[in-house]
């Protein structure tokens, strides 16, 4: 079985062959989608796909200076909520398509003592595992090469910090398009605490959450207020 890092494709691929979050409600196990109209979920779906490609392309379209800035904020952003937290371990991910680049506020707080990790699909319709990630940790590279710790025990980390394509004012997350991120969260106990990271940019009036969908409990924007959601899970 091929495993790697999660991040989820739109077009069929073989089991295994993923790299991190996604949402497309026809991928979804019936299962997993809780009895919803299918014609309602359609029209969910394809209003979510052309809301992605939208906010991905606007995101694409930052300069490279923007970008590097915006990460700054967002690291900035990140220490204060993982203070007020205190976890022992936190769960980032790998940029890709133009998302927050967090690699080095990654490596500067794994060197204070915080253990972080990589999510890591194992298949299609099954929850993501966690690996825990060191500087000089092998890597294995999956669908578009995103790296992903090649081996190791797996961690169920305190936090999850999650990439956001877009978000609603509930807190509700768009991915793109596999519900992998979702499928975990509602699996593990306890919990961990969700935090949303992107661009202001990205903010939606509403995403039609739909019974998979699994409201961050923190979304940070880079603009120096973090917003708290579902009566602020996890602060201390």
């Amino acid at each position: 079985m091929t495993h790697d890092s999660g991040r989820g494709d739109d077009d069929p691929v073989e089991t295994g062959s993923f790299a991190s979050p996604p949402c497309f409600m026809h991928e979804i196990d019936p299962a997993y989608g809780g009895g919803v109209d299918p014609v309602q979920a359609g029209d969910v779906a394809r209003w979510r796909k052309a809301e992605r490609e939208r906010l991905i392309a606007a995101r694409l379209a930052l300069s490279a200076e923007e970008r590097t800035a915006h990460a700054e904020r967002l690291a900035a952003d990140l220490d204060a909520v993982i203070d007020r937290i205190a976890p022992r371990s936190v769960s980032l991910y790998w940029p890709f398509r133009g998302e927050p680049d967090l690699r080095a506020w990654m490596q500067r707080v794994q060197g204070k003592g915080l253990r972080i990790a990589l999510p890591v699909v194992i298949a299609k319709g099954q929850p993501l595992v966690f690996r825990e990630w060191q500087p000089g940790t092998p890597l294995a590279r999956g669908v578009w090469n995103i790296p992903y710790p090649a081996d190791g025990e797996p961690i169920v980390p305190g936090v999850v910090i999650a990439p956001l394509v877009g978000f609603d004012p509930a807190g509700y997350r768009l991915g793109y398009g596999g519900g992998f991120f979702d499928r975990t969260l509602a699996t593990l106990a306890p919990r961990p605490v969700a935090i949303g990271v992107g661009h202001t940019i990205g903010a939606l009036e509403t995403i039609y959450p739909q019974s998979h969908d699994i409201a961050m409990d923190w979304v940070l924007l880079g603009d120096g207020s973090p917003r708290a959601h579902t009566q602020q899970r996890g602060v201390t």
